[in-house]
């Protein structure tokens, strides 16, 4: 009878389980998480009306922002940038965890920003939560259907774009304090861009020094790509040749697993006397000396793996020889500028 129901016990469970057929024709079976039948039957009562309504009426269940995280999660689970996204999500717990998607507004959106920026956050640090927030609920909402629409989400002005980046002698200094396994890492890094993970994870059996190529499968954005190889490069990985069956850059006869902003970086940063200076930013300084010696953008795009252009304007401020002959045009031994003062003066005639 109590199958019939929809409602039974278990001999080896204090809880109330369901099973049921509910109005989309879907088999529901499972526990209800409640010792009191009557919490049982208003849960399962639940459960019968959203069906319902989602098939006769149209009306998409409420979901709640704990049920796409989990979800979000396993899309997101073969990014390289996975702890990030975990740590972002775990920081907007307190905001969002206790509500539903349909819950969330522009108000909710407003209580994430002051709160963070009352926590001390810098706007660059506040806009990644804004656009996990966002690429999350634009998933919900074009790819499950758990929802309809979602506030408007804009991320901060005022955010200030990293330009720190060294110059040749900079970076001879730098190298020439390293130690050796680190000097190899930063020559590398300087003649390619690579990032640091791309760096570490690079095998021998992706490298051919004779079409002076690489072939990267561990890059940020999950997309394989070729990288060419240039002398400096080429020169850099000869030299490691016969240290490991496998990878290219070892420490000790192993691969490297730990950071590369580790005690070795930051020795050697004080001994060239650099400071404010990250691993990444020599990504950085690879592309403003290819725009410095006349790199197109679009060259510069393919040769880093950017997929758009956005990331690679930003090095544009650094080539101006498309501008030289514009800024010689008045140069003090040119005749160019037209001197008004000759010109005839014309009164203003008046009534």
């Amino acid at each position: 009878m109590a199958r019939e129901t929809g409602l039974y016990r278990r001999p080896n469970s204090r809880f109330w389980w369901i099973d049921t057929i509910l109005p989309n024709g879907k088999r529901l079976r499972g526990s209800s998480r409640t010792e009191d039948r009557q919490e049982a039957e208003a849960y399962l009562a639940k459960l019968r009306h959203e069906a319902f309504q989602e098939t006769f009426l149209g009306i998409k269940p409420k979901r709640s922002w704990q049920e796409a995280v989990v979800r979000y999660l396993a899309v997101k689970a073969n990014l390289r940038s996975f702890k990030d996204v975990q740590r972002i999500l775990r920081k907007l717990d307190p905001y969002l965890g206790p509500l539903m998607l349909n819950q969330i507004n522009g108000d909710v959106i407003w209580s994430v920003v002051q709160g963070e920026l009352k926590k001390g956050n810098m706007p660059a640090t506040v806009n990644r939560y804004l656009a996990t927030i966002r690429a999350l609920l634009r998933m919900a909402r074009d790819e499950w259907q758990w929802i309809d629409t979602f506030p408007k989400i804009r991320l901060l002005g005022g955010e200030v774009e990293r330009d720190r980046w060294l110059t040749k002698v900079e970076a001879d200094r730098l190298i020439s304090v390293s130690a050796p396994h680190l000097a190899a890492l930063i020559r590398f890094a300087l003649a390619t861009g690579c990032r640091a993970s791309e760096i570490k994870n690079l095998e021998w059996n992706r490298v051919d020094l004779l079409r002076k190529t690489a072939w990267l499968n561990h890059t940020k954005n999950g997309t394989p790509r070729g990288v060419p190889l240039n002398r400096d490069a080429v020169t850099v990985l000869q030299e490691q040749q016969g240290m490991h069956s496998r990878y290219c850059f070892t420490y000790r006869g192993k691969p490297i697993g730990w950071e590369l902003t580790n005690d070795a970086w930051h020795t050697a940063l004080s001994k060239a006397d650099i400071q404010d200076f990250r691993f990444h930013d020599l990504r950085h300084t690879w592309a403003s000396w290819h725009r410095q010696a006349g790199t197109s953008c679009d060259e510069l795009k393919d040769l880093g793996g950017w997929k758009s252009r956005v990331m690679v304007d930003r090095y544009a401020k650094f080539a101006t020889d498309n501008l030289a002959i514009a800024a010689a045009r008045i140069e003090s031994r040119e005749d160019n500028v037209v001197s008004f003062l000759h010109l005839p003066h014309i009164e203003r005639k008046t009534a």
